[in-house]
């Protein structure tokens, strides 16, 4: 595994260190589906998120922070509560449709230059 980083309170794991605790992650998550809390104990942390930071998955340790609920993975700098994070994410056919500021209001099915009366 690369490209996966590992901090544990602020400091990250050297690479061969932060891929074992990856790859014990996955196990351990395969495992037991969603208890972060678990898998935090048996490694010695008080609390182990997943997160993204500068585009590449990180696992936040700490062996003082209190552990969240599970919560799908969001960048480590984002520090706004859950319910206020808005997602691009799905499919681009669920997505609302995105409308030139320039256009707004107007028919598609009038001809341009043709406004209302």
């Amino acid at each position: 595994m690369t490209g996966k980083g590992v901090l544990v309170d602020g400091v990250a794991l050297p690479a061969t260190d932060a891929d074992a605790l990856w790859q014990r992650f996955s196990d351990w998550m395969e495992e037991n589906r969603g208890d972060l809390a678990g898998f935090a104990k048996k490694e010695g942390f008080a609390s182990v998120h997943p997160a993204v930071q500068g585009g590449r998955p990180v696992l936040v340790a700490s062996k003082t922070a209190a552990q969240r609920p599970y919560a799908p993975a969001r960048a480590a700098e984002d520090h706004e509560p859950r319910d206020r994070v808005r997602s691009g994410g799905g499919s681009p056919s669920r997505q609302p449709e995105r409308r030139n500021p320039d256009q707004q209001g107007r028919n598609p099915g009038r001809p341009p230059g043709k406004g209302r009366k």
